[in-house]
C-alpha cells in the first residue's frame, strides 16, 4: 500500500468513529427567567346560588363574598355579587352533562376580582346572603386553591346557599290584635334567589311541608296545616287569637317551609301583643 493510499484510509477511518461523549459539545442552558417570582394576575370569579335554584342577583340584594389568604390571613379580595339570576329555563329545566357550564352559558349574578398572585395560594371563599333578606342570611365556605396564572372563570367558584325566604304577610308583624278574633295567617315563600315556590312549579310546594305555629312564650299552643292560595300567591291558614289573659305579653307566630329532599328550609316569624275584646267593641262601634 503506497504512503497516500495510508493517509486516505486513515483520514476515513477517522471520519468514520464517533466522537466520546465527553467530546461532543453541550448544549448552553437557557438563561434563568428572571420573572419567575413576579406576582402574576388571576382572574377569580366566584358564583353564590340558591341550592337547587338560581344565582342570587339584585332581587334580592346579592351576596358578600371573601377571599382570604388562609396562611397569611389576609383579604384579598371583597365585594357583593351582582347582576340577575339567571336564566330560569337553562339553569333548571334543560338537561346538563358533567362539565358543561350551567350558569355562565347565560348571564347570571357573579363576583369578579383579579389577584396578584406569586405562589400557589390555598384560600377560603366565603359568601353570605341574601343581603336584603337578613333574617333568612346564610353563610358558606369553601377551600380552593389557586394557582398563579390560571383563571378561575366560566362557571366560576360556585357556592351553594341553602334555604328558604319566608316572609309573614298578614297579620302585618307587630300589629296588635284582638282576643278571640278569627284571624288569617299569611305567608310568602320563595328561594333564596326570590323565586316564588307554588304548586306544580319548578320550585313545587307539594314537595315540601308548610306549616304555621302559634306561640305562647316558648310553648307552642297550636300547629297549623298551610294551604297555597292562588288568588294571593301565598301559604295562609285560619287560628283564633287567645284571650288576653292566656297571653298577657303577646303571642308569636310562626312559619316554617321544610324540603327534605334538597335540604332546603327556611323560618320566618312576627310577635304581636292582644288586646282585650272590650277595647275591640269600643274600637269598633
Amino acid at each position: 500500500m503506497t504512503r497516500t493510499a495510508s493517509i486516505r484510509l486513515l483520514l476515513l477511518f477517522t471520519l468514520l468513529t464517533p466522537l466520546p461523549c465527553s467530546a461532543v459539545p453541550a448544549e448552553e442552558e437557557p438563561p434563568p427567567d428572571p420573572h419567575l417570582s413576579d406576582p402574576k394576575p388571576t382572574v377569580v370569579l366566584v358564583r353564590v346560588v340558591a341550592h337547587a335554584a338560581m344565582a342570587l342577583g339584585r332581587e334580592v340584594g346579592g351576596a358578600r363574598i371573601t377571599i382570604t389568604d388562609l396562611d397569611t390571613k389576609q383579604i384579598l379580595a371583597a365585594g357583593i355579587q351582582q347582576g340577575e339570576a339567571g336564566d330560569q329555563n337553562q339553569i333548571m329545566r334543560t338537561p346538563h352533562v358533567m362539565g358543561e357550564a350551567l350558569y355562565s352559558s347565560r348571564p347570571a349574578a357573579a363576583f369578579t376580582a383579579t389577584l396578584e398572585l406569586r405562589r400557589p395560594t390555598l384560600v377560603e371563599v366565603a359568601a353570605e346572603g341574601p343581603l336584603a333578606y337578613p333574617a333568612s342570611s346564610r353563610r358558606v365556605t369553601k377551600t380552593v386553591l389557586l394557582v398563579p396564572g390560571q383563571d378561575l372563570t366560566g362557571d366560576g367558584i360556585v357556592l351553594h346557599l341553602y334555604g328558604y325566604l319566608v316572609q309573614i304577610e298578614h297579620p302585618k308583624p307587630g300589629e296588635p290584635l284582638i282576643a278571640k278574633d278569627d284571624v288569617k295567617l299569611r305567608a310568602s315563600i320563595r328561594t333564596l334567589s326570590g323565586a316564588p315556590v307554588r304548586p306544580h312549579g319548578d320550585w313545587d310546594s307539594r314537595k315540601i311541608r308548610i306549616y304555621g305555629e302559634l306561640l305562647i312564650g316558648e310553648r307552642i299552643v297550636e300547629r297549623l296545616q298551610m294551604f297555597y292560595s292562588s288568588d294571593t300567591g301565598t301559604f295562609e291558614t285560619p287560628f283564633f287569637v287567645p284571650r288576653d289573659k292566656d297571653a298577657p305579653d303577646g303571642i308569636t307566630l310562626r312559619v316554617v317551609a321544610v324540603d327534605a329532599a334538597s335540604g332546603n328550609s327556611g323560618m320566618g316569624s312576627a310577635n304581636y301583643s292582644v288586646l282585650t275584646e272590650r277595647l275591640r267593641s269600643t274600637a269598633r262601634p
